[in-house]
């Protein structure tokens, strides 16, 4: 069934409503949606450089949108659909292990799932039922979602082609290695 999705969700970037669609996807992932908005960004893309900064605005903006739809999910209906959505994407978890401590550490939080792998939408969710202040979650999500959807634009603006491989299969790894490298310095200036 996620193939079938996927294979939807990329059919998408050769429409000529591709931009409304980025939009749509975005917004959904950033609340419940399984499939990222990187698929449909990168062939539109390298279909159209010129445009490369136009889609992943439209990316950004509709996903800092879909992140207060999920925040709105988490804060005004955790039980009837924040804990089943995270319930079927296994990280239900996290609710108990994040609650104790997650307004001390939630623009952290929200930055690394913004840029990283990490399900963005779980965060969205979890950061409105803990009462993360809002215009905090807001400034956030701008700063992850538009670090990661204009890094990924200039690469292919760049680069072209020949850089989606790198994009597909490592860009994830290596925000991650950058946001353990900026958790570490600031771990090293703070205590040492």
């Amino acid at each position: 069934m996620i193939r079938r999705l996927y294979d939807w969700t990329l059919s998408l970037a050769t429409s000529p409503y591709a931009l409304w669609a980025l939009a749509a996807v975005a917004f959904m992932e950033s609340s419940f949606f399984p499939i990222p908005p990187d698929l449909l960004m990168i062939p539109m893309i390298l279909a159209t450089p010129r445009r490369a900064f136009l889609i992943a605005g439209v990316a950004l903006v509709s996903s800092v949108l879909g992140g207060l739809f999920g925040y709105a999910i988490g804060a005004l209906a955790y039980d009837t659909l924040g804990a089943p959505v995270l319930t079927a994407l296994g990280k239900e978890a996290y609710f108990d292990q994040f609650t104790e401590r997650y307004n001390e550490w939630g623009i952290w939080v929200v930055l690394t799932a913004g840029v990283t792998p990490f399900p963005y939408k779980v965060i969205t969710i979890l950061s409105g039922a803990t009462g993360l202040n809002l215009p905090v979650f807001i400034l956030t999500s701008i700063v992850a979602r538009g670090l990661r959807f204009f890094v990924v634009a200039w690469l292919l603006w760049k680069f072209g082609a020949p850089i989606r491989d790198f994009i597909e299969k490592r860009l994830g790894l290596m925000f991650t290695l950058f946001i353990i490298l900026l958790f570490g310095s600031f771990y090293l200036v703070r205590f040492l």
